[in-house]
């Protein structure tokens, strides 16, 4: 069950990065579209004010160096164990 999760968590991470590109461009259409002042009276004034996401505010379970660390533990355990 552990590894559907990491399989879970790992698919949503790769998705924010298309989030953020959506998101990147929605602001950049709409700046085009209504100007600066537009923007700035509707109270958008970062990319961030358009469209907040959930991740941007929590803090990481575990570092990005823990899970390397942790993912090469298991590549090397099971390496280990498949030459059994």
């Amino acid at each position: 069950m552990w590894e559907v999760r990491c399989i879970i968590r790992g698919y949503t991470r790769r998705q924010r990065s298309l989030w953020s590109a959506t998101r990147w461009q929605t602001y950049h259409i709409m700046l085009a579209q209504i100007g600066t002042e537009g923007m700035r009276s509707a109270g958008v004034n970062k990319t961030s004010d358009l469209m907040p996401f959930p991740w941007e505010n929590e803090a990481p379970i575990i570092t990005e160096d823990e899970e390397a660390r942790i993912l090469a533990e298991l590549e090397a355990l099971n390496n280990s164990s498949s030459g059994h």
